[in-house]
């Protein structure tokens, strides 16, 4: 089913055409190209594309068809940044006084925070300081749905099942891609998965993912660059059997990343991804409890 109780700022789809809900959930938080109205930024619009996260959501578009459910942003991550804490943000980069708490990280000193100072490679966002008021509306129009949204679906899930199993999934440059040594050569990794150090779910979930790429003939790295930011951290309860896993997918096994076209690759990638999420729906339903599987 398609839920209509939600913003026009993201998407959120459940599991569809007659299949059982597995307590699997996915996100897809910096895929979104929609630019809202409001959104005055120095930088050129082909710049802030390239720091998206393009096509993921398209490339999982068929969870809901194997029982998970999709979350997609629909605004872009340099606008306001889900995978941010609400807190992350550089107050000198607004105009009067911010009446929250700001407890600003390396993400905000660099330029990258909830709401982006900077653009890679170094374009400065803002001519101005942006008033106090629009970057609350950022973050209430935006932001929290988003969050809302997610933690609703974990929620529900884990209660319906005991169990849920989150992926949060990005895309990395191909240049950033750590460099792996492999008995056929040194390649880039074609994914990194980030548990940050085994604190966000069980070994056993980050193994089946790995297992699962690696027979597919891809090389993985595990925590190295990416070990997962907020989105993992702040709904990981893996004690409570509340489990998140960040995945980062190499643009060049899709995306031609200067033009954004999709390469031939894209369909490949796709339907193995939706494999992946086929057998970690079934990974899932082993751990549920007996009374949801009925």
């Amino acid at each position: 089913m398609k839920s209509t109780d939600i913003p026009d700022v993201l998407t959120f789809t459940r599991a569809v055409n007659g299949c059982r809900q597995a307590p699997v959930v996915l996100d897809s938080p910096h895929s979104g190209t929609i630019f809202p109205d409001d959104f005055k930024t120095d930088v050129p619009e082909m710049s802030l594309r390239r720091v998206q996260d393009s096509f993921v959501d398209e490339l999982f578009s068929n969870a809901p068809d194997y029982g998970a459910s999709l979350l997609r942003a629909l605004f872009p991550r340099s606008y306001v940044d889900p995978n941010r804490a609400e807190t992350d943000i550089d107050t000198r980069m607004i105009d009067g006084v911010w009446p929250h708490l700001a407890a600003p990280t390396e993400k905000s000193r660099l330029g990258h925070g909830l709401i982006w100072r900077i653009c890679p490679a170094e374009h400065s966002m803002y001519s101005e300081r942006l008033p106090a008021e629009a970057v609350e509306r950022r973050i209430d129009r935006y932001w929290r749905p988003y969050h809302k949204a997610l933690e609703n679906e974990i929620e529900r899930l884990h209660r319906n099942f005991g169990i849920v199993f989150h992926l949060n999934c990005h895309s990395m440059p191909s240049g950033s891609s750590p460099v792996v040594s492999r008995k056929s050569g040194v390649r880039r990794a074609d994914f990194v998965l980030g548990d940050r150090d085994g604190t966000t779910c069980a070994p056993v979930f980050t193994q089946f993912v790995r297992e699962w790429l690696e027979a597919a003939g891809y090389v993985v790295r595990l925590n190295d660059p990416y070990k997962g930011a907020e989105l993992v951290s702040r709904y990981a309860s893996p004690e409570i059997g509340r489990h998140s896993l960040q995945i980062e997918i190499n643009r060049a096994l899709y995306l031609e990343e200067t033009s954004l076209r999709r390469t031939r690759g894209f369909e490949a990638l796709k339907r193995d991804l939706t494999g992946l999420v086929s057998d970690l729906t079934a990974f899932a339903d082993r751990f549920s409890l007996p009374a949801a599987a009925e």
